[in-house]
């Protein structure tokens, strides 16, 4: 049997991937201290316009692996 947790988890990476980046931030800044994890002013408009551009659908998106391999070729 699944617990609560693994339900919601299961449930929360079915989402798209703008609304999983807010649900984070939410439960992010439900934490005990959340303080400890303020994002500066400039970086909260980054995430806000980075959202929006998925939700709009003019982001572009690539699949993992190719992310992966671009960051491996660099490594010295």
């Amino acid at each position: 049997m699944k617990t609560a947790m693994e339900k919601v988890r299961g449930q929360a990476l079915k989402l798209h991937v703008g609304e999983r980046a807010s649900l984070a931030h939410e439960l992010i800044l439900s934490l005990e201290s959340p303080s400890a994890y303020t994002l500066p002013s400039s970086v909260e408009r980054e995430i806000a316009r980075r959202a929006q551009s998925v939700r709009e659908g003019a982001a572009r998106s690539r699949r993992a692996e190719d992310v992966f391999a671009d960051i491996e070729a660099k490594r010295p």
